[in-house]
């Protein structure tokens, strides 16, 4: 049997941990292998010279510790991607589903942070089921605490989970994932503090009587003919 392979799709280094750095952990102890790509990066003039190695350098440990089989840094300057060009930022997103072949993809959800919302709007063009899309499986949204929730109720969407993948043997690997991120993580009670991870991670599992879960918005899934409909 081949293997199976995830692709995970982040603005920002960091994002892919808080949203889905346990599930990562889970696909790649299950055997999967288990992408990363990261669409921008804490560039001059905005943020000083040695901010982006230093985040990168992060990421490749948390990665490492997850399990992760391939980091790809895009580079696309944070806050401002919005203003690249869009078939430039479609392209690069296109380029990692290609490079990775994945059955399943997560992405983030079009939250307030505006590179967030630039980033879905690529993935969705760059995951749609032509070509190389058409084997992605199961496509979902992933949210990220300090931005999803700050969404305005009424005026803009709303995570509405409809995917728990339970973590209760991977929760512990996510939030020593998150550690590595030192130059991010937050003090309690801050949103990005290992606390609050833990809590979101306690009520997700909650809903769908679990111990520990991460939560998705499913995009689209397919089920090809021959497999079976779980």
């Amino acid at each position: 049997m081949s293997t199976r392979t995830a692709l995970v799709i982040a603005p920002h280094p960091d994002d892919e941990v808080l949203g889905a750095g346990a599930t990562i952990a889970r696909l790649a102890a299950e055997g999967w292998a288990v992408d990363v790509s990261v669409v921008c990066a804490d560039l001059p003039p905005l943020y000083d010279a040695d901010v982006s190695r230093t985040v990168e350098r992060e990421a490749r440990d948390a990665h490492a510790l997850l399990g992760v089989r391939r980091s790809v840094f895009h580079g696309f300057p944070s806050v401002e991607v919005s203003r690249s060009p869009l078939a430039e930022l479609t392209g690069a997103v296109r380029s990692a589903v290609e490079a990775s072949e994945p059955s399943l993809v997560l992405i983030p959800f079009p939250d307030r942070h505006a590179d967030h919302r630039a980033v879905f709007d690529a993935a969705m063009v760059a995951t749609r089921p032509i070509g190389i899309g058409r084997q992605i499986q199961t496509l979902a949204m992933y949210e990220t605490v300090s931005e999803t929730f700050w969404n305005a109720p009424g005026a803009e969407p709303s995570f509405v989970p409809t995917m728990h993948v339970d973590i209760s043997d991977h929760l512990e690997t996510k939030l020593q994932a998150m550690q590595c991120y030192a130059s991010q993580l937050q003090p309690d009670p801050g949103p990005r503090s290992l606390r609050a991870l833990r809590s979101l991670a306690g009520f997700r599992g909650s809903q769908v009587s679990m111990r520990s879960a991460e939560a998705f918005q499913t995009v689209r899934v397919s089920v090809p003919r021959g497999d079976v409909l779980a």
